[in-house]
């Protein structure tokens, strides 16, 4: 079993779950993509690592991306083979690198403006090349990959409110919208649940729900079959979107998630319905 493989076995995500629906080729192409995230996520978060050794460990993937690694690990090997063949541009790649280089200290986004920055680099660029690897032909693919990674991220973020701040005081909310509600970044450290935090969270989640709509609108007829992932992805955290709202958003209670039984249920339906 290949580097790539191991990581996303071990990784569980909801990514790798809707990769199973891909032709042998283009799931392994996945595979590569989704361990090179998931590397580059974990040199950012790892607590063991003081954030200098972390950013030096982004820096040389980086610099290797674009000069040619000196000695390549397996992975490395696997990245650049996969870039390569598939015509992957790599400031896409370096793009997220970048965002996750942005994780490495606790940060504060000011606007949505901001936040949607960060948002392009680790789940837009994601977008955009996994459609490449999916083997995507029309150009509209592109909207849907942006507009889709917007509402991925966001519903992330709101379910991992807590965990974050548990993560080095990390708030991904931006702050003018706290301030829309007049709920602080103290509220939000000693977890305040009242209805100034339940009309922030519906903001949120409305602002998410418009790019989940975005999504389905660009979605191309042409490229509907081949994006079967990225639409078994799009229900699962659209679902989960909507058990948050249903649940009176109790992210600081509980982690949020779509069972096995219903992940499956999906799969198989989209497995049937093209």
């Amino acid at each position: 079993m290949s580097d790539a493989s191991q990581i996303t076995r071990r990784a569980k995500s909801n990514l790798a779950f809707a990769l199973r629906i891909l032709p042998q080729k283009r799931r392994a192409d996945m595979v590569v993509f989704y361990a090179f995230c998931r590397t580059m996520d974990d040199l950012a978060d790892d607590p063991d690592l003081p954030s200098e050794m972390r950013s030096a460990s982004l820096d040389a993937w980086q610099k290797g991306l674009t000069h040619g690694f000196e000695h390549p690990t397996a992975l490395q090997s696997e990245v650049i083979e996969m870039r390569d063949r598939c015509g992957i541009p790599n400031d896409l790649l370096e793009s997220v690198i970048e965002g996750c280089r942005m994780d490495l200290q606790a940060q504060r986004f000011q606007t949505w403006d901001d936040l949607s920055d960060y948002v392009w680099k680790v789940a837009c660029a994601v977008g955009l090349i996994s459609i490449r690897l999916f083997g995507c032909k029309d150009p509209a693919s592109e909207r849907y990959a942006v507009a889709l990674g917007r509402a991925l991220q966001l519903t992330n973020i709101l379910r991992d409110i807590s965990e974050d701040l548990d993560n080095g005081g990390r708030v991904y909310l931006p702050l003018e919208d706290l301030a829309r509600f007049k709920y602080t970044e103290a509220d939000l450290a000693k977890r305040v649940y009242d209805q100034r935090f339940l009309k922030l969270m519906s903001y949120e989640a409305e602002r998410a729900e418009g790019y989940f709509r975005e999504a389905a609108e660009a979605l191309p007829a042409t490229d509907r079959s081949v994006l079967k992932p990225a639409r078994i992805m799009g229900e699962i955290y659209h679902r989960l979107l909507l058990t948050m709202r249903r649940d009176g958003f109790r992210v600081f209670h509980r982690r949020y998630r779509i069972s096995s039984i219903r992940k499956f249920a999906i799969l198989s339906k989209h497995l049937i319905a093209d």
